[in-house]
């Protein structure tokens, strides 16, 4: 697998290397004895799936400490625009985006590590697959309103489809002064 380095430490691109024939393909998403040269404390235990409509946007979560996750994120099947907010205490990158394309056919991958907010737009009929290193705890989860001002996200969607809940997530400004998360 390629691991491509983005300009925010720790979080990168994996493009796994796939084999075809004429049946079709096969690939490695996790290899832990791989992952190991990415991320060599990560351990994960638990494994997600959701399925989304073109124009539905998933985000941006977080999972407060004690219970923060890293994770590793790929698209089964369709095309999404994956965003994430690096929220590292004392990260030089605070406050930091970074968006890339993941779909069915370039097999691209992404490793966020602990302390990230994450989303995704479903830029087609998508199935999104993530492996985590926390179980989920409904008590501990925080997140970022989809479209606030000061991150001036572009997720590609016209008419977004959003949850009850993810349009009421509070803005970055809102956390901080919360003191829910601090740069």
């Amino acid at each position: 697998m390629e691991i491509i380095k983005t300009p925010i430490e720790g979080l990168v691109e994996i493009l796994p290397k796939a084999h075809g024939d004429e049946r079709g393909w096969f690939l490695e998403v996790y290899k832990s004895s791989a992952f190991k040269s990415i991320a060599p404390e990560v351990k994960f235990v638990q494994d997600n799936l959701s399925s989304s409509k073109k124009g539905v946007i998933r985000g941006l979560h977080l999972q407060l400490a004690p219970h923060q996750q890293a994770k590793l994120v790929a698209v089964l099947k369709g095309k999404v625009i994956d965003i994430v907010v690096d929220l590292r205490k004392g990260s030089d990158t605070f406050g930091k985006t970074h968006s890339c394309i993941l779909d069915e056919h370039s097999k691209r991958m992404l490793y966020v590590p602990e302390g990230f907010a994450h989303g995704f737009a479903a830029l087609e009929d998508a199935i999104f697959f993530y492996k985590c290193s926390s179980e989920y705890h409904p008590g501990h989860e925080a997140g970022i309103k989809w479209n606030d001002p000061t991150l001036k996200l572009d997720w590609k969607v016209e008419h977004p489809i959003l949850s009850e809940k993810d349009r009421s997530l509070p803005s970055l400004d809102d956390l901080l002064i919360k003191s829910v998360i601090s740069p």
